[in-house]
């Protein structure tokens, strides 16, 4: 049975998930905004989503553009877990995997390491 979470609560778990990130990788990270959502409209099922262009891609022409986005999917999220405790997990998971491609980090590499 999927966990029954408020909003507020949920956005303070996806906080508490990038105050665990060490300093010099949120130092690093640049032009980069984490949203929480409740689905994806196109796979509802999604946890979590980078869009953007990651570090490792941008070239001397990269500037002028919107924040790349990190989004927290609270629904899809939620329908997962079996427990409050579950929640907490996930959303670390999902913040770290899709701070991860931020960096440029691959699925088939978050895999290998048990971000997957």
């Amino acid at each position: 049975m999927p966990v029954v979470m408020g909003r507020q609560r949920f956005e303070e778990l996806v906080s508490d998930a990038l105050d665990t990130v060490p300093p010099r990788l949120t130092a690093a990270m640049d032009n980069v905004v984490v949203l929480v959502e409740d689905r994806n409209d196109e796979d509802p099922s999604l946890l979590g989503l980078y869009t953007g262009v990651a570090l490792t891609e941008r070239t001397g022409d990269y500037g002028g553009v919107l924040p790349d986005r990190i989004t927290i999917y609270r629904d899809a999220i939620l329908d997962v877990c079996d427990s409050v405790d579950d929640v907490v997990h996930e959303v670390a998971v999902t913040v770290v995997h899709e701070i991860a491609h931020h960096f440029g980090i691959d699925e088939d590499t978050l895999h290998d390491l048990g971000w997957g």
